[in-house]
């Protein structure tokens, strides 16, 4: 006989997010000021090894803020691979098609902070552990997941194999498309999100205006554009509004990672079926604890 009591028998699944991209080792050291040529710098405390990768953080993110999340991926068969596999599984995501890739290097990510909070990022990324099609058309088919956030600089094969199977729910995409895909790679997404730089990088110049900037990049097709836009917040733009979401000022301890907090947490969000602009503005909040704290905590 079952003892459950009828509420916590009823009660249902969290939303599924399904997050498409890379995932890496952050190696992060705090810096007084940028190393000059031929001049040593001394970091000012011990270099920090913590898992990260855009996708990565963004489950993490998402997973935090209440949504089911998968993370589609492929690392090294080595210790920072195992250690990320670790790191994923602790926090709950699934795994099932995070892939450890045999006589594969995990990539590495070296990450400069300065006192103001700014961060200067090198990424070692290993092209064998780079996604394709198949990997992703077998992963996105038995996982089923309605909600679907894609790196679109990935390679063409792998970002046209979400594109091809995904054809219900919501699709998100970030950062520059592939070269070999260009700005025709935003037409078919539900929701393009991206910081300035990267906007600039597709649009071809910087907008003083970052509304403007949202509203042409809508022009290339997806169907809303959110513009991060760092201690301003972030800007949206759906066929109905165009508007800046203001962030809180806080003192910036760290900004690398923020705008995967960010677009985690609206991705999650999203998949709950909160409008846009609330969930642009819960994005913004994450980033904000993000930056103020340094990170996950």
């Amino acid at each position: 006989m079952n003892h459950h009591p009828p509420d916590q028998a009823r009660s249902p699944q969290p939303p599924h997010v399904a997050f498409v991209g890379r995932a890496n080792i952050d190696i992060t050291v705090r810096i007084p000021q940028r190393p000059v040529p031929g001049r040593t710098t001394f970091a000012s405390s011990p270099a920090t090894t913590t898992p990260g990768g855009k996708s990565l953080n963004q489950a993490l993110a998402a997973r935090q803020a209440g949504a089911r999340t998968s993370l589609i991926s492929n690392v090294g068969d080595d210790e920072w691979g195992i250690f990320l596999n670790r790191a994923l599984t602790d926090a709950a995501v699934d795994v099932s098609h995070f892939r450890l890739v045999p006589s594969a290097p995990t990539g590495i990510a070296i990450i400069e902070v300065t006192p103001d909070g700014e961060n200067y990022i090198v990424l070692a990324r290993p092209p064998k552990t780079e996604l394709t099609g198949e990997h992703v058309r077998s992963a996105l088919r038995q996982l089923r997941a309605p909600t679907v956030v894609t790196q679109l600089d990935l390679q063409p094969e792998a970002v046209d194999a979400v594109f091809q199977h995904h054809d219900a729910g919501t699709l998100i995409g970030n950062l520059v498309p592939h070269p070999t895909l260009g700005a025709t790679a935003l037409a078919p997404l539900d929701l393009f999100v991206s910081n300035e730089a990267e906007a600039a990088a597709i649009l071809g110049r910087h907008h003083a205006d970052p509304s403007i900037a949202a509203q042409e990049l809508r022009k290339l097709g997806p169907r809303a554009v959110v513009l991060t836009v760092g201690a301003r917040g972030a800007v949206y733009s759906d066929a109905d509004h165009t508007a800046l979401v203001p962030a809180q000022h806080v003192n910036a301890i760290n900004t690398s990672g923020a705008g995967d907090a960010f677009l985690g947490t609206l991705a999650a969000r999203l998949a709950h079926k909160v409008p846009l602009t609330h969930a642009v503005a819960e994005g913004v909040t994450a980033a904000t604890t993000f930056v103020r704290v340094g990170g996950r905590q």
